[in-house]
């Protein structure tokens, strides 16, 4: 019944019990097993403290002890262990500002966010299902578990994760969640970036994407968000063929050749990405703009770095759907004859020597970058020999 990633967690369970404790798998990768889709982390709960399962595993590292959680580290995996507990306030709308630890997963459950991750699966695989979360499951419907309004309140997050959700299950919103949601929207505004930018990625990748917006747009949370609240048409000009993206980069990508008067740069900052993120959307923004000019070639194949390639045929199926294939891309990057300016058979220093008596400049640059084009066209061979004597019928201009 178990599939690989349960089996492979099994043992650290079949320990804790050995040791007279309960031990539950728990969360989205019940929910996950059930609906088969993929699974994802393995967390793991249990009435074994955080002290207790220390002593019980050889290698453990104490994340987030004061809160109950650690992780177990096994045959070179790492496992979420926490304990069962109640929480006391959310002071900061995130992390109780209590834990209790208890002895029983009931009240554990209870605390949870929605029916369908208040699931817990023992190690016979038998199902504890205490707020009808396999209903919900059957129904596609998300669920708070218990009070929404309470719920929400404790961590405003959990609006954006019912929108992920939606977007990535298909799945409906319950009228009195979304009710709940609509009640206390506005204490978004107290969140870290960070986590929202987190959220917003996983909803963008959804495959029922459409359905996130959807969601999105009807609760109206733009005037929450950083550069939205601004350009509120931003969010309702979203493309109806939107696609699934993998990164943040996509998005920020789209969302800048909607509104070209906010930079990728102010996207980045506002939403607190990474140099990484910031990289991949200007190499897809100016792929884009390439394309829009020249159509795609071989020199649109040699600037695109290879791992953006998919992310770049998704943001074209975007915004103009059926516009140009993956393949046609790989085709052209399997007949480039360079693959970067390193392999070219001439450099810098090669040209300084052949023009002693001009100074380094911009003009260096720009030779350079002609012999590449040419070489990448096709019109010039990538031979020292060619490219000299070419050089010689295309003298640099010096102004």
């Amino acid at each position: 019944m178990f599939t690989q990633p349960f089996l492979a967690a099994k043992p650290i369970l079949e320990h804790i019990e050995k040791h007279h404790h309960q031990a539950y798998f728990v969360g989205g990768c019940v929910r996950d097993f059930l609906l088969q889709r993929p699974i994802g982390d393995i967390d793991i709960t249990t009435s074994a403290t955080p002290e207790q399962i220390q002593e019980i595993f050889p290698k453990v590292i104490p994340v987030g002890i004061e809160h109950g959680t650690v992780v177990v580290r096994h045959e070179h995996q790492s496992y979420e262990v926490t304990t069962f507990r109640v929480d006391g306030d959310y002071i900061d709308k995130r992390h109780p500002d209590s834990v209790t630890f208890i002895d029983n997963i009931d009240k554990d459950l209870e605390r949870r966010d929605f029916t369908i991750n208040a699931l817990a699966m023992n190690i016979k695989g038998e199902i504890l299902d205490l707020f009808d979360g396999k209903s919900d499951l059957k129904a596609k419907i998300i669920r708070t578990v218990g009070n929404g309004v309470e719920r929400f309140s404790e961590d405003s997050l959990r609006i954006i994760r019912a929108l992920r959700f939606a977007s990535q299950l298909g799945f409906t919103i319950d009228d009195e969640t979304f009710n709940a949601m609509m009640h206390v929207k506005q204490e978004i505004e107290g969140l870290a970036m960070e986590r929202i930018t987190n959220e917003f990625t996983k909803l963008f990748s959804g495959a029922f994407v459409d359905l996130g917006i959807h969601y999105l747009q009807k609760l109206e949370i733009h005037q929450y968000l950083p550069i939205f609240h601004e350009h509120p048409e931003l969010m309702y000009n979203l493309p109806e063929s939107l696609q699934p993206s993998k990164s943040f980069g996509e998005v920020i990508a789209l969302l800048h050749i909607l509104k070209r008067e906010v930079s990728v740069l102010t996207w980045v900052s506002a939403w607190k990405c990474s140099n990484k993120i910031k990289l991949e959307a200007i190499q897809l923004v100016e792929a884009y703009s390439y394309y829009i000019e020249q159509g795609i070639d071989a020199l649109l194949a040699y600037r695109l770095k290879k791992e953006y390639y998919e992310g770049f045929i998704r943001l074209m199926n975007s915004l103009h759907p059926n516009s140009i294939q993956l393949q046609e891309l790989i085709g052209l990057e399997e007949q480039l004859p360079i693959r970067s300016s390193r392999d070219l058979s001439i450099n810098g220093n090669d040209l300084i020597a052949l023009f002693p008596n001009i100074k380094g400049g911009p003009w260096l640059k720009l030779l350079l970058t002609t012999i590449e084009k040419e070489v990448i066209f096709g019109r010039l061979q990538n031979t020292e020999h060619d490219i000299k004597e070419w050089i010689k019928w295309n003298p640099p201009e010096i102004n």
